[in-house]
């Protein structure tokens, strides 16, 4: 097995990875390292919980060696706040023994806070789109110098809409440089993103496109309305011992907030919930307890939770399936990962097995169905509830099949009823009276 050392990794940072007790690369780290040391530019595939971050980093540090000048060599781009200072703490961790200098900026602080980050120089910068082009825009950083550009979890630029702002950045900063471009997934819309932002380039992938993590142990339950996955979610936690670091995904902030009122009342240990609408301090407060084994329960949608690195997540559970099926690759990551087990648990309603199958058709493998405990209290599907699940149903087999007409198709016209008993009643009278006349 390649070491570090033959990797040519600088002894400062070897010294590092020492002392965090990492002996040996990972697939895509191994893989990933020479090609970028080359100068190519490279689009690297690999699923989240592999090193993917450190991937690019490490080659970033051997050619940068030391700070230089005031303006920033490497810029990474990253989707989301959390990322940013997630990618932000790794290359401080990995950097201290060296004096590389970074920066990361994201939205939700005052961009004031981040221009003064840049009066003593920095040599990596790591931004969202948004708050780069403010930072920008009011003249507070130059990117004359970027040498390097990053492009991390590519696909979720995509899915998040940030396609002109990387074109009106990549005006702007130097014609003449290496790209990195690295994603979970490899879809078409990746692909014509890397057509048009490098230049031939080289691509290192360690496991198909969306192919989850191989120490994830995954499982589903059928369950029938909201209330019984309410029910199996308070009767898992109740094991502490087993269920000792649990991250619950749901689809909406308005279902975090319903399982987490029911899990806050019933079950033991620190609870917390991540959505859009929770100010930047709290999520960033509740993300760090969880990292630091405060936390023994966080909720979160999709958004909220990118960027978390914990390595010692027992257990992901997805209360609800996500909308978009890359999602469950970057979701069941979280768990499982620096070489140890995790297992991911979806909860599955009748409105969901359509979804689940197309789940297994994106990551190329079944997910095996387990029974509901024998103890578990399953509740009675609520008539609007089966309603909803119904419609979903019908607009599935629909997309499927255009012409199915479903419960819920339009209904067909009644015929007109024929005249009440009483109008033909007055109209015999008037016969009548026509007829006495004549």
């Amino acid at each position: 097995m390649t070491s570090f050392s033959e990797l040519k990794v600088n002894k400062s940072i070897l010294k590092v990875l020492d002392e965090l007790g990492f002996e040996s690369p990972t697939p895509i780290q191994e893989k990933a390292i020479p090609v970028i040391r080359s100068g190519a530019d490279v689009v690297g595939v690999a699923q989240t919980g592999t090193g993917k971050t450190a991937a690019y980093l490490l080659p970033i540090f051997m050619k940068l060696v030391k700070a230089e000048g005031m303006d920033p060599r490497v810029l990474i781009l990253v989707p989301t706040r959390e990322l940013a200072i997630q990618v932000g703490d790794d290359i401080e961790e990995l950097t201290r023994y060296s004096d590389i200098r970074h920066a990361a900026v994201y939205g939700g602080v005052g961009w004031t806070k981040h221009a003064a980050l840049f009066e003593p120089g920095i040599d990596i910068l790591v931004a969202t789109p948004g708050r780069l082009r403010d930072l920008y825009h009011a003249g507070a950083v130059s990117l004359k110098k970027i040498k390097t550009l990053v492009i991390d979890e590519a696909d979720r630029m995509l899915d998040m809409g940030f396609m002109p702002q990387i074109r009106q950045l990549l005006e702007i900063i130097p014609v003449k440089r290496q790209n990195l471009l690295f994603s979970a997934t490899f879809d078409e819309k990746v692909a014509l993103m890397t057509q048009e932002f490098l230049d031939f380039p080289e691509r290192v992938e360690v496991s198909p496109s969306a192919t989850p993590a191989q120490l994830v142990k995954q499982s589903y339950y059928k369950v029938p309305n909201f209330k019984t996955k309410l029910n199996l979610v308070r009767y898992w936690l109740q094991d502490e011992e087993v269920f000792n670091r649990v991250l619950i995904f749901v689809r909406t902030k308005e279902h975090a907030e319903m399982v987490y009122k029911v899990i806050k009342r019933k079950t033991e240990g620190e609870k917390r919930i991540l959505h859009s609408n929770k100010g930047q301090n709290t999520r960033m407060n509740a993300i760090q307890a969880f990292k630091d084994g405060e936390l023994r329960i966080l909720i979160s949608t999709d958004v909220s939770a990118r960027g978390l690195d914990v390595s010692l997540i027992t257990h992901v559970i997805n209360f609800d399936l996500p909308q978009r099926y890359e999602d469950y690759v970057h979701r069941i990551g979280r768990t499982a990962r620096a070489n140890n087990h995790g297992e991911a648990i979806s909860l599955i309603d009748p409105s969901e097995e359509y979804h689940l199958k197309k789940i297994e058709e994106v990551i190329r493998m079944p997910i095996e169905e387990m029974p509901l405990p024998e103890a578990l209290e399953i509740e009675p599907t609520g008539k609007a509830e089966h309603q909803d699940q119904m419609r979903e149903i019908d607009r599935q087999k629909k997309m499927e099949n255009p012409d199915y007409q479903g419960a819920f198709h339009e209904k067909k016209r009644r015929p007109k009823q024929k005249a009440s008993g009483k109008k033909n009643l007055g109209k015999e009278r008037k016969q009548r009276k026509k007829k006495k006349r004549g």
